[in-house]
């Protein structure tokens, strides 16, 4: 069992504080890039998202004779526009990791 005096004498490290004894804090170099905002690939990612979650459910709910219109069945409709949502966000996935690897 400890006692309070004890646990008021434990180390506890703080990594944002300078060295003891000489009064001055370390500075730290940042690799980290400033957040720029949403930026062009944020929007391209809730488009797609959005034309996903929302667009083409609501055209299957809707108007589900849409496709028909190219010459598709209903079932064919019913097979077709759910591919576009898998197409759109297998495009994104790869595009942007693709981004996100750096150039050699």
């Amino acid at each position: 069992m400890s006692s309070d005096a004890d646990a008021d004498d434990e180390y506890v490290h703080t990594p944002d504080a300078g060295s003891v004894g000489d009064g001055t804090e370390p500075t730290r170099e940042s690799t980290e890039a400033e957040p720029d905002g949403f930026g062009r690939k944020g929007w391209v990612l809730t488009g797609v998202l959005l034309t996903c979650m929302l667009v083409i459910p609501g055209i299957i709910y809707a108007y589900p004779y849409a496709a028909g219109s190219f010459g598709l069945t209903f079932f064919g409709t019913y097979l077709v526009l759910p591919l576009i949502p898998a197409v759109l966000l297998g495009l994104v996935a790869v595009w942007s990791m693709t981004a996100a690897t750096p150039d050699e």
